[in-house]
């Protein structure tokens, strides 16, 4: 469906961001390796993504199907593209991130209980490195794609307010992959709020992972390790 005219801390998981590629990958590394794959960085657009549907209803299904097969289509235009320089696909896919999915959102669900024990200028400021560590995490891995296949299976409600998307990443030489995409519209504008991937939430095990930095070092060691898990993202350079 086209869319409608628009508007320092070692506990964090370095699978998340390192997938190791030289043995059977566990569950963890799976989600690692799949959320740091491009058919996930497909998941946004540099513009407000609008599809026709009611402003405060429950999800459509078939639209959150469309939303995520359109937005595959656009990030694998920019993976594919012979002329596009490897800063430019790398900021381009920052742009469909930051678009794609909910950020504020997720970040206060991992956040946990912690989130409403901190004062408006602290959750702003936990927003702002939260959102710079997850575009950074994911966008600086684009470079791995080689031909991958993204189809949508399925979609179905989800609750009172949401729908998940199954798809399936089929993979050159390794068994291939499936991941639910929970998708809320609000406004008409369908945004990624979770992915799980061969029955694991990318925002369960943050806010798992959270908890433990948060218990050992408050919401400033968090923060602090997002930003240091930040700086270490490698530079992408053209091959």
């Amino acid at each position: 469906m086209p869319p409608c005219s628009a508007k320092n801390n070692n506990r964090l998981s370095d699978s998340m961001t390192r997938p190791n590629e030289h043995h059977v990958p566990s569950r963890r590394q799976i989600l690692g390796f799949v959320f740091a794959s491009p058919l996930f960085i497909a998941a946004g657009t540099g513009t407000s993504v609008l599809f026709c549907s009611g402003a405060h209803a429950a999800t459509s299904p078939q639209g959150a199907a469309d939303f995520v097969q359109w937005l595959a289509d656009q990030a694998l235009k920019v993976l594919r593209s012979p002329n596009a320089s490897m800063s430019d696909r790398e900021r381009i896919l920052r742009e469909l991130l930051a678009s794609g999915f909910d950020l504020k959102f997720i970040g206060r669900f991992v956040l946990g209980r912690t989130w409403r024990k901190l004062s408006p200028a602290q959750r702003d400021a936990y927003i702002k490195v939260y959102s710079t560590f997850f575009l950074n995490t994911y966008s600086a891995r684009f470079g791995g794609y080689n031909g991958q296949k993204f189809t949508v299976l399925s979609a179905r409600g989800a609750g009172k307010k949401d729908a998940v998307v199954k798809t399936r990443i089929d993979r050159p030489g390794g068994a291939p992959l499936t991941s639910d995409w929970r998708i809320r519209a609000n406004q008409n504008e369908f945004r990624i709020i979770d992915i799980s991937v061969e029955g694991v939430s990318m925002a369960v095990t943050q806010r798992s992972e959270f908890a433990s930095v948060i218990k050992n070092s408050g919401i400033e060691g968090l923060m602090a390790a997002l930003r240091a898990r930040t700086d270490k993202m490698p530079v992408m350079t053209s091959n």
